[in-house]
């Protein structure tokens, strides 16, 4: 997606921006500076990041993610002599950390991933059942959701605390910035009323959780505050502005892509493949609803009406059991071989709950495939591209499947797909979409969340007030063309 700088944008206050993106694989600071009216952006620290087992279950090391963003953000001060303007945090969604009365966290938080929910979902829906769930929430179903954790630890008797916060927020929290739910990222937890867009009594009072734990939802582009602390007493933070954007990192991915017209999907594909398009009003009928498609929120008062489906998280899951036998396979090595094998007999079903779990993935895979009545695969390492490639085809025809009932749900005529996130750069994997779906593929930023992240902070900072306007998704739009073109730049 080749784009020419547009030099008629530069913002008023040329100090430079942090954008923070927290990811369940890497987590990541980039900082924006303008240099002759136009914009640079530099990965300034990037560090490893991944649940942990410890007692208790499976965990963040939430010691670990702060230490690495105060790295990050005293280089960035290090660097940005003429200041920072603001700093904004986007991140996964659904994981929270709960806080005492001062603020700070009362135990590092669960892993979405985490069996507990397992059971704790199944306890749930005999209170409040799955129907009446999505005709309040118009959210997907997913045992993931902040919900079903919250109730996990009602069911664990863990202490509830002053108020929870999910992830990106309680950062943007611990720097200063008001306790808020970020509207993208509450409405992930499966609690928020989908017409209302306020927190749902009814799903409250059937968990047994305390609204008063919830903190107040607010849009993307709200305005938390000035950062305060250790790191204001350097000269660059001496007046920063603490930023909300879309929190979700899904959403700021998606207002990463500066496309125009009514006739283009997305996929956000990383971890997770999310799949889908903005639409202007939830889709939440009786065959969406089965279908299990979901309706977040984004940036401008839009939906991001998607579908959850399995993503990079498979080959990542083999790619440690191959570690683990001896084999380091890199990942751009394993897609060139991956071309070169047989195409599959039998795909895989991709969303199979078992592909969901983490550990013995090439077992897992195998185990289905048995169950299907299709051979079972050579797990050795030396096989590896044979798994590859078969996990590339199911993920393209699944999408296929995904994106045709996406413009039926949304009555859009698609023609075209952007592929956004880290895997947008897998070429073998974005070719066979475009085989499977049809569509013409764009290979959007890698970094799309950076993009939107710095979108909406330039956007509110320079007058955009009202970040629920038709108006102000245009400003961002405008903004993360400009940014995607500055990331296309660096990475030259």
């Amino acid at each position: 997606m080749k784009r020419k700088l547009d030099t008629t944008l530069a913002p008023a206050d040329t100090r430079a921006s942090i954008a923070v993106d927290l990811g369940a694989e890497s987590c990541r600071v980039s900082l924006l500076r303008w240099i002759d009216g136009k914009p640079e952006i530099t990965l300034v620290e990037r560090f490893a990041n991944a649940p942990r087992e410890v007692t208790g279950g499976l965990k963040w090391d939430l010691a670990m993610i702060q230490a690495g963003l105060e790295v990050g953000l005293r280089r960035c001060a290090a660097i940005a002599e003429e200041g920072i303007r603001s700093i904004a945090v986007d991140g996964w969604a659904v994981d929270y950390v709960r806080v005492d009365a001062d603020g700070k966290a009362l135990d590092d938080p669960f892993c979405y991933r985490d069996e507990r929910t397992i059971k704790a979902e199944r306890a749930l829906h005999r209170k409040c059942s799955p129907a009446r769930l999505r005709e309040l929430t118009g959210i997907q179903l997913l045992r993931i959701n902040t919900l079903y954790q919250l109730y996990a630890d009602k069911q664990q008797g863990l202490p509830e605390g002053r108020q929870w916060m999910n992830i990106p927020e309680f950062i943007l929290s611990s720097w200063g910035g008001a306790c808020v739910a970020e509207h993208t990222n509450a409405t992930h937890t499966a609690l928020v009323e989908l017409y209302k867009r306020q927190w749902c009594r009814e799903i409250f009072q059937a968990a047994q959780l305390d609204l008063a734990c919830a903190p107040k939802i607010v849009p993307p582009g709200t305005v938390l505050g000035k950062l305060t602390g250790p790191l204001a007493e350097l000269a660059a933070f001496r007046d920063t502005t603490l930023i909300a954007p879309a929190c979700h990192d899904t959403a700021s991915a998606i207002a990463g892509i500066p496309a125009v017209g009514n006739d283009w999907a997305y996929i956000s594909s990383g971890t997770w493949s999310l799949v889908g398009t903005l639409v202007e009003q939830p889709r939440n009928g009786e065959a969406a609803a089965e279908e299990n498609f979901t309706n977040l929120g984004a940036v401008g008062d839009r939906i991001c009406f998607h579908k959850n489906v399995n993503g990079m998280w498979l080959i990542r899951q083999c790619m440690a059991a191959w570690e683990a036998a001896g084999r380091v396979w890199d990942v751009a090595d394993l897609v060139t071989a991956a071309e070169l094998v047989e195409k599959p007999q039998g795909l895989l079903e991709v969303d199979d709950p078992e592909l969901m779990l983490a550990g013995r993935m090439l077992e897992r895979i195998n185990a289905q495939r048995a169950k299907r009545g299709f051979a079972v695969l050579d797990e050795s390492p030396s096989n590896a591209p044979v798994f590859a490639s078969l996990i590339f085809h199911s993920l393209a025809a699944r999408y296929a499947k995904v994106l045709d009932r996406v413009a039926f749900h949304s009555g859009k005529k698609l023609k075209r797909l952007f592929v956004v996130g880290g895997a947008s750069r897998n070429e073998f994997l974005n070719r066979l979409t475009s085989e499977a779906t049809g569509l013409e593929v764009f290979r959007g930023s890698a970094e799309s969340s950076t993009a939107g992240n710095f979108a909406v902070q330039i956007a509110v900072l320079e007058g955009s007030r009202d970040p629920v306007t038709g108006a102000y998704a245009e400003q961002v739009s405008r903004w993360a063309g400009l940014f995607v073109a500055a990331l296309e730049t660096g990475a030259r």
